[in-house]
């Protein structure tokens, strides 16, 4: 795994970040390093860390413990000079359904410090951009939910903040408009900003530029998607069985076996070492009398994730985002 960035090239420091509700720990002494200009993804099931995580590197929550730097500012002492740098935008998206596209804008562009002299021209350009200059005038309600993911993200930009939070922002669209969103979101890292991006689709982690996997509050793993899934090499196997689902009810029962999934008519079984592991699947099915092949696979993010969850943390229940 290649090491963390230094300190002037990142965007965000976190170390030792925890933050407790009572008795539950929803984040658990996170580190992260964040670098300048780079799409870093957010990897982890509900209740994993996410959510919360996200919320006190923006300031709107205070940790219990740890330290915090974003954009060079200590938070949260420092949050509300930090305010007006970032963007923020969640799978709720915060539009008013009784304005139109534009009036929407334009609020935004006031709430948010965009000098009254620059809030046509920005609007403009955001119009042209997120191809609402047509809309301009449609009331946001009755956009669709791509339209209305886009024009959020619009809004969030508006003061062309330095970096931008997303919480898991796609979850509630259909995969074409993901698909155009992300490109959204690349145009805005090659223009020099900084995106920290919160989702559980497999394909969106393996767009960003780094990624960490976040379990009951605890970060499991942290890299490139490349290094994420070289650090498995020889773990992961295809099995093709004359009886898949009866290969599949033997492979779950051998030690060391972490998950075995059915993909089509062949299986994907992802073990917690790579030592011998293709003759230790063939040995369970060759003693259960099942006709099968097994060959190394290529690891991906799917088997990053399992293997990065599978062990939970024994107070589990009390931990949650």
């Amino acid at each position: 795994m290649t090491p963390a960035p230094e300190q002037g090239a990142l965007a965000i420091r976190a170390r030792g970040l925890v933050k407790q509700f009572g008795k539950l720990t929803a984040v658990d002494h996170v580190d992260l390093s964040v670098p300048r200009t780079n799409v870093y993804g957010f990897l982890g099931p509900n209740g994993s860390g996410k959510s919360t995580t996200i919320r006190m590197l923006c300031g709107l929550l205070t940790p219990t413990e740890g330290q915090i730097e974003v954009l060079g500012l200590k938070i949260p002492a420092q949050a509300e000079a930090l305010r007006l740098r970032i963007g923020y935008m969640t799978q709720r998206f915060s539009l008013f359904d009784d304005l139109s596209v534009r009036e929407n804008l334009e609020f935004l562009a006031d709430v948010l410090g965009v000098p009254k002299a620059d809030t046509r021209r920005r609007i403009e350009e955001l119009l042209e951009q997120y191809d609402f200059a047509d809309r301009q005038k449609q009331l946001a309600g009755t956009l669709s939910g791509g339209q209305r993911q886009r024009l959020a993200l619009a809004g969030a930009v508006i003061h062309k903040p330095e970096l931008l939070f997303l919480d898991e922002p796609t979850s509630a669209v259909d995969p074409e408009s993901r698909r155009d969103f992300w490109e959204k979101l690349f145009d805005l890292a090659d223009a020099g900003t900084t995106l920290l991006v919160s989702t559980h689709y497999m394909d969106e982690a393996e767009r960003c530029h780094r990624l960490a996997i976040l379990d009951h509050g605890r970060l499991m793993a942290d890299g490139t998607p490349a290094e994420l899934t070289a650090a498995l090499a020889g773990r992961s196997l295809i099995v093709h069985a004359s009886q898949p689902r009866r290969a599949q009810q033997v492979l779950v029962q051998v030690p060391g076996v972490l998950s075995v999934a059915q993909i089509g008519m062949a299986l994907r079984v992802l073990c917690d070492s790579g030592d011998a592991a293709v003759e230790r699947v063939r040995a369970a099915l060759r003693q259960a009398s099942l006709e099968a092949t097994v060959e190394t696979g290529t690891p991906n993010l799917e088997d990053v994730f399992v293997a990065s969850t599978r062990l939970r943390p024994k107070d589990a229940s009390e931990r949650a985002a």
